[in-house]
């Protein structure tokens, strides 16, 4: 991906992919300080591994907690009188994706590499999906009656 000048990269916010080496840099240092900080405060040093920051799912994990946290705490919006209970709520349930078992005990260890990509995956998809049910069947909404119901109100 070509580098995006940063005014233009910043449009796409915590994509990763999409910021330039020097924002990516920036952005991951406002990061690791926030979960250092939620690794404290909720006591989660045994739940977040040290070093989550090299383990993609949990970075993306907690990049999204990162950005609702900001945006719950930093910008309160009027009407969301539990906002933090539901954040509070969203990183319980995220906690089982943040633990990596082969870093429980304090020593990094690189995920098992992926499977290689097989030559004939590509032209298999494209063939089920000119071909099967689900590419071809005639569409139909399951509760078209109330789809339309809907529609009309509007």
């Amino acid at each position: 991906m070509p580098d995006l000048p940063e005014e233009e990269s910043a449009a796409y916010g915590w994509v990763w992919a999409a910021m330039t080496p020097a924002e990516r840099r920036a952005k991951m240092r406002e990061l690791a300080e926030w979960v250092q900080w939620l690794r404290t405060t909720f006591e989660l040093h045994n739940q977040i591994p040290r070093c989550w920051y090299r383990h993609p799912p949990v970075r993306e994990h907690l990049t999204a907690l990162y950005a609702g946290w900001v945006r719950t705490y930093c910008q309160p919006a009027p009407g969301r009188d539990l906002a933090e209970a539901e954040w509070l709520s969203t990183l319980h349930g995220f906690l089982p994706r943040l633990q990596v078992a082969s870093c429980a005990n304090g020593t990094h260890h690189e995920a098992p590499p992926l499977p290689a990509v097989r030559p004939e995956a590509q032209e298999e998809f494209e063939d089920y999906l000119t071909a099967s049910e689900f590419g071809t069947a005639d569409s139909a909404h399951p509760a078209e009656a109330e789809a339309l119901r809907q529609a009309t109100e509007l």
